[in-house]
């Protein structure tokens, strides 16, 4: 290891004298007049000429640099440096937009899948729904009605034409929802920046929704269009 120059050494010794003597106040020295006026701490150099080598201490470790020629103004350059202990690279992690599929997807759904399954054994356990009785060819029902899961497209049936009701209206809904998530490419979840997503589901939902009802509650003998208060439930409930 590179030792500590004479002249360096004789220097701190005038500088620790004269610290001690009472005229510097100050409990560091100077090791050089450099520009960015940092100072040599003076337990540095006391060790550095008990041991005979370069300074350290906790926590860094000291350089030597070869002495440098005086300037015009007379400054020199810095001769003893203290370098920080510590990593000199600063690593970050880059968060990531992407998960796996499992556990991160498959497990909530298996979950939700186990939910689902137990409400409706248990619903079904407390809820009598039975079968009505089979289908008589030679009487039937009045009004007779689809499941509910078809009443909307029954119900379209009785305003437009059949081509108009079972294929286009149908096609376009079904258009739409699939170009939706093509459309709206924001990522965010605030219903604010989602603006065009909620408003097609809405309408698709709530358009529907009245489909059912009215084809469930308002339909009564030839599924002409009634109200539930005066002529009762058909269909689904009788009063």
């Amino acid at each position: 290891m590179t030792e500590i120059p004479e002249h360096l050494l004789k220097r701190s010794q005038e500088a620790k004298a004269k610290a001690d003597g009472g005229s510097a106040p100050s409990a560091e020295v100077a090791a050089s007049s450099d520009d960015d006026g940092e100072t040599i701490p003076r337990s540095l150099l006391e060790q550095s000429q008990q041991e005979g080598g370069p300074a350290t201490s906790g926590g860094g470790v000291a350089t030597i640099a070869p002495p440098a020629m005086a300037g015009p103004s007379g400054n020199t350059h810095r001769l003893l440096t203290v370098v920080k202990s510590g990593s000199i690279q600063d690593v970050k992690a880059n968060p990531g937009d992407k998960v796996h599929v499992w556990p991160h997807l498959l497990a909530p759904e298996f979950t939700a899948a186990l939910f689902i399954t137990a409400f409706t054994l248990v619903f079904s356990l407390f809820i009598n729904a039975p079968l009505l009785e089979l289908a008589d060819h030679n009487a039937t029902p009045n009004p007779s009605k689809a499941p509910w899961y078809f009443l909307g497209l029954q119900e379209l049936l009785t305003m437009f034409d059949p081509m108009i009701a079972g294929v286009t209206i149908p096609g376009i809904v079904l258009v739409l929802l699939g170009f939706a998530p093509y459309i709206d490419r924001n990522p965010s979840n605030a219903p604010e920046d989602r603006k065009f997503a909620i408003c097609i589901q809405t309408i698709h939902l709530m358009f529907w929704a009245v489909l059912v009802i009215i084809g469930s509650f308002f339909r009564g003998q030839g599924f002409n269009f009634t109200y539930p208060w005066d002529t009762g439930l058909h269909g689904i409930f009788h009063l």
